[in-house]
């Protein structure tokens, strides 16, 4: 696939997070707690890509493969719980733009220690002046969406 069409998928997915993070808080609200509104997310998540898996007829996973693997391969799946409580929980309360910027902040930061570092598997690119100037403007972005 062609890297702008990438990039088009990207935003695409990154536009949904707003309307995730209402429709979770809502779900939360429904259910009567943010964390019912989460474990629904995630129940219906598990059944679309347990569903994709069988209609894709893929081999069944190798267990055994991931369990001997290095101990943060589990951690997704805490990862993915905590932002999407988070943003079912914290995005209703600071709005929207404020909550992307900030988390958009959060994976820009995260990232470039990743990058610098070469962690989680990743190749090793050092931070430079230009890559902390692009975390800087997304840094100044949230300051800007959060002026009042």
């Amino acid at each position: 696939m062609h890297p702008l069409a990438l990039l088009l998928v990207a935003v695409a997915v990154g536009a949904a997070v707003p309307m995730q993070s209402a429709v979770n808080a809502q779900m939360g609200r429904t259910l009567g707690h943010p964390l019912y509104g989460a474990l629904a997310n995630t129940s219906v998540a598990t059944l679309i890509l347990l569903a994709l898996a069988l209609a894709f007829r893929l081999p069944a996973p190798r267990l055994g493969n991931a369990a001997s693997g290095p101990w943060w391969l589990w951690s997704g799946g805490l990862v993915g719980a905590a932002f999407v409580f988070g943003a079912l929980f914290v995005a209703p309360r600071i709005g929207a733009a404020s909550f992307a910027a900030a988390t958009i902040f959060g994976t820009v930061a995260a990232s470039l220690l990743i990058d610098h570092f070469g962690l989680l598997g990743f190749p090793l690119q050092p931070v430079s002046p230009a890559r902390l100037a692009g975390g800087g403007c997304v840094l100044v972005g949230l300051f800007l969406l959060n002026s009042r």
